[in-house]
């Protein structure tokens, strides 16, 4: 296979053409009045992250419209909520800190991209600037904005994500709690491991993150 794979920008130009204009010319270096207001009505957030060896990881973010705070031009929030206590994310932040978010709103197709590099905090003021449903976070993730930009609506219009009638028929697939049990290899059954997975969802969905 190697004969046959591209290894270099050079060898990528020689198969796509070169992006429209427009396409280079929409980055902008900062959160201005736009991004700000699509940021406002994102509930949900992609969260790519890497360490300073190179692992990548992409983790979910979600909470009410506005979750993510915009703290100035340069600097936006994520509050951490409560999640499997991994830290996949926040591990990779400390050792690297380089950061992808793609934001998204229900039913607009377009997303909001945004990079730059991130911290970890527990500033008092930044964790004031950030609450969720009026419970204040523990902990934040702070990214220092280098590029925004609005990503085209393609990939979102080809997977009919937003239409209800295209979504494909999950009724012949094992269901997460069957999934979890098989590779975990729970000793209970898998109507006890949907029980346990549904009571754990219900304890802690609305808790922030960094509770021992």
């Amino acid at each position: 296979m190697g004969a046959t794979t591209i290894r270099s920008v050079d060898g990528l130009r020689e198969v796509y053409r070169p992006p429209a204009q427009r396409s280079l010319d929409k980055e902008v270096d900062h959160l201005d009045a736009h991004c700000r207001d699509f940021l406002a009505h994102a509930p949900f957030v992609v969260l790519a992250s890497s360490d300073g060896d190179g692992r990548v990881d992409v983790s979910p973010k979600g909470g009410p419209a506005g979750f993510v705070a915009v703290l100035d031009d340069h600097h936006l929030a994520v509050p951490d909520m409560a999640g499997n206590n991994r830290l996949d994310s926040l591990r990779n932040i400390v050792a690297g800190g380089a950061v992808s978010l793609l934001c998204m709103i229900p039913g607009v197709d377009e997303t909001l991209r945004v990079v730059g590099t991130a911290s970890v905090s527990v500033d008092e003021g930044v964790l004031d600037r950030c609450p969720v449903d009026g419970m204040r976070p523990n902990v934040a993730i702070v990214v220092d904005v280098t590029t925004a930009f609005i990503h085209c609506a393609k990939a979102l219009r080809r997977s009919a994500l937003w239409n209800a009638d295209a979504w494909p028929d999950v009724s012949d697939m094992a269901t997460p709690a069957c999934m979890l049990h098989d590779h975990i290899g729970l000793e209970a059954t898998v109507e006890e491991s949907s029980r346990l997975l549904e009571a754990g969802y219900a304890a802690t969905t609305w808790k922030m993150g960094g509770e021992r």
